[in-house]
């Protein structure tokens, strides 16, 4: 996925759809034994091998049995699968992944299948549009469970109806600071949007990151959910642009302050943890965005808060670390990056 382009991108990280099908009487995920999770896995495999559509058949299949721990937990850093799927290594468990990463399905996890699209910046017509293809390549030749009155059944029942999931990663970093957060949100929950942090439920918002998504898919068509979220995400954002100009015009030391602490300590630190990293990180971004910090990409960020977790730092140094020596890797990895990114424009601008 490329982080560079997207609109608001500067504020909306990425958009998110997601469709939860499952194959007709055959029993959901957390219910199956291995033979029926074979079945399951044999009836997917069969339908991408034989797809005549491009874009599904242009998907790459991963099998959890032959992908190692390590690479699995990439998977899930970067989002492409969740932590729970991450953790398992049966055969009948796998991935369907495009080249870019825009577009994973995941077999087997809580549903039979879950499709997903992610884009960067506010795009959630184009993330729909492209599951939705994936979707009708897949019905043509496998029967998705189905009700007439309820709609696409599904393992929980808050995702039954159309299945659908979207979402928007936001980097809110004004509305934290000036303390409007809690109201904000509460605000959004009477509305019926869920607020999670960076890696969705049961996380906490750490850096500023959040997560934005519908909380019920029953009732709604798919068009009002990504209306709806849509409506909502571009409130969000004007929000986000006063706040931030009302703390450079009132907060102008303070916030250059805060600014320059991060870049200093995420450019001089031995030892950084990831929840630290990721708050400096995002004053860091925040500065970049508003102009107080020059001479390096805002989307760089976006690749360093994944490039800094676990799985990543460990595949980068060939060896499984503790936690304490993977602290000292994201310290070097960062300043590393953020230092060859600030010299490489220095650089650009003398050949100019």
């Amino acid at each position: 996925m490329d982080a560079e382009k997207g609109p608001e991108s500067d504020i909306v990280i990425s958009s998110r759809i997601r469709l939860a099908r499952n194959l007709q009487d055959i029993s959901f995920p957390y219910f199956m034994n291995a033979e029926k999770g074979n079945k399951t896995m044999q009836e997917i495999r069969e339908a991408w091998r034989q797809s005549e559509d491009q874009l599904l058949s242009s998907l790459e299949l991963l099998s959890f049995d032959n992908t190692s721990a390590w690479d699995r937990q990439i998977l899930v850093e970067k989002h492409l699968i969740s932590p729970e799927h991450g953790t398992a290594e049966e055969a009948y468990r796998g991935l369907l992944l495009s080249e870019d990463g825009s577009i994973a399905i995941m077999i087997n996890e809580e549903d039979h299948l879950r499709i997903q699209v992610m884009l960067p910046g506010l795009q959630l017509e184009k993330c729909y549009d492209l599951a939705q293809k994936i979707d009708d390549a897949l019905e043509k030749r496998l029967n998705f469970a189905f009700d007439e009155e309820r709609g696409y059944l599904t393992s929980c029942p808050t995702n039954v109806g159309t299945g659908m999931r979207a979402s928007v990663m936001l980097h809110l970093p004004g509305i934290a600071i000036s303390g409007q957060r809690n109201r904000i949100f509460q605000n959004i929950h009477q509305l019926g949007m869920a607020v999670r942090g960076l890696y969705g439920e049961g996380t906490e918002i750490i850096g500023n990151y959040v997560q934005l998504s519908n909380q019920i898919t029953l009732g709604q068509s798919e068009n009002e959910i990504i209306t709806n979220l849509g409506l909502i995400t571009r409130q969000m954002v004007e929000q986000e642009k006063i706040l931030r100009k009302s703390l450079q015009q009132e907060m102008r030391y303070q916030l250059e302050d805060r600014v320059g602490r991060a870049y200093g300590i995420l450019t001089n630190a031995r030892v950084i943890n990831s929840n630290e990293a990721l708050t400096l990180l995002s004053d860091v971004r925040l500065g970049m965005d508003l102009g107080i910090i020059k001479g390096i990409n805002p989307y760089l960020i976006n690749q360093l808060v994944v490039a800094i977790k676990p799985g990543h730092l460990q595949k980068r140094s060939g060896d499984e670390m503790e936690a304490f020596m993977r602290d000292v890797k994201r310290a070097e990895v960062i300043k590393e990056i953020l230092l060859k990114s600030k010299q490489s424009e220095i650089q650009s601008e003398k050949e100019e």
